[in-house]
């Protein structure tokens, strides 16, 4: 008689295991395909203003990083897609270096137990008076100038440069001021209020020659105007600032979302501090008391609403620093809509120069740039609303 249960059971254990081998071999199959890149997708959009740019991305110097936003409880993590992101390739940051000096500027507060933010300063032989606060407030309302380099004279150079590599963001060279006294090494002192009659005056602070930028691109264009005079050679971007997409994104991930990043690779300021920088960097002109038909809301908000002058809802929150100089348009945002649960973030640059001369003040910003970066961020926030179906 025969033992059916010796011949079945081999016989089934065999079939389980060719089963589940095929399975393994399915799933394995199907992970090795690479998921489609929502970057390329959205690049391919039909928008007019995607499009044109999208026909020669080398001409217009395209670079993009854009990172996708998960939550699990208390943790959060990035899925980062990026185009033609190069830190060897120059693009000129202009004011987008502001970011990390106020974040810098915000630093070397929390180490001085006799001033803080709310301090009034004034640049010697000077009549202007500020308060650090208000002077960062003025950096990400309308971007400006003279508030910036206020804060390179308190800074120097070459602590701001320390202070962002020390976190591992990525490389930056901070080496000139904009406008004014761009290329001194020297720091003017500061004279600051300690109280309502009582001041102080800070000491110079001597700063590193900058060396020439060994980078592709560092020479652009064909001619460029010195005073009223036309040079017919490329401009040459060789010993001005220096901030890579990589660092720069890199940055403003470590302000959102400190937890994310070791403690030594986390921006060195109180909670209180990184408060006040969000209300700050989300804060439109209109609500820091700057007229709204000369500043409306997308005046530094360029994705999404760069090219229109419509009022921004109250639910859609962009914390970010734009840049545009030389024909360069660069904008680094965080965007949420707190109705709909949207959050992601986006830094991308383009250069629109049509004629190839620099320091002529003819640049396509508004008929190309700003629309470019407008769609571009409406293309991601729709992509990411399409994934909450």
């Amino acid at each position: 008689m025969h033992d059916w249960k010796h011949l079945w059971l081999p016989t089934l254990i065999g079939r389980v295991i060719v089963l589940v081998g095929t399975l393994i071999l399915l799933i394995g199959c199907e992970a090795s395909e690479p998921a489609p890149d929502p970057l390329l997708q959205i690049l391919a959009s039909e928008d007019p203003a995607i499009a044109r740019v999208m026909q020669d991305p080398d001409k217009y110097e395209i670079q993009i990083h854009y990172t996708r936003i998960s939550r699990m409880g208390d943790s959060v993590g990035f899925t980062d897609y990026t185009y033609r992101i190069d830190k060897d390739r120059y693009f000129y940051p202009a004011s987008t270096v502001k970011f990390p000096i106020a974040v810098a500027a915000l630093e070397k507060l929390n180490t001085l137990d006799s001033v803080d933010r709310d301090y009034r300063y004034y640049i010697e032989g000077d009549s202007v008076e500020n308060t650090f606060a208000e002077d960062i407030e003025k950096i990400f309302a309308v971007s400006d100038n003279h508030a910036s380099n206020r804060l390179i004279e308190f800074l120097g150079q070459n602590e701001i440069n320390s202070r962002i590599t020390d976190k591992k963001a990525g490389p930056i060279r901070i080496s000139h001021r904009l406008g004014y006294h761009r290329e001194d090494l020297t720091t003017q002192p500061l004279v600051v209020y300690l109280n309502d009659t009582l001041t102080t005056l800070t000491s110079p602070i001597v700063n590193s020659a900058p060396q020439p930028l060994d980078l592709i691109g560092i020479s652009k264009g064909n001619g460029y105007y010195s005073g009223d005079s036309l040079i017919l050679e490329p401009f040459d971007f060789g010993l001005k600032n220096y901030l890579p997409i990589q660092t720069l994104h890199g940055v403003l991930q470590r302000v959102i979302f400190p937890e994310a990043f070791p403690p030594e690779a986390r921006c060195q300021i109180s909670e209180e501090q990184r408060e006040f920088l969000l209300t700050t960097m989300k804060t439109l002109p209109r609500l820091s008391g700057y007229p709204q038909d000369m500043y409306p809301d997308g005046y530094c908000k360029f994705f999404i609403y760069g090219d229109s002058e419509e009022t921004i809802p109250d639910s859609i929150e962009i914390y970010n620093k734009v840049g545009f100089a030389y024909g360069t348009l660069t904008d680094c945002a965080y965007i949420r809509d707190t109705e709909k649960g949207i959050e992601f973030m986006l830094t991308a640059t383009i250069l629109v120069n049509e004629n190839g001369v620099f320091n002529d003040d003819k640049y396509e910003y508004d008929e190309i740039g700003i629309p470019f970066l407008a769609s571009l961020g409406r293309e991601v926030y729709a992509y990411e609303l399409q994934q909450l179906k």
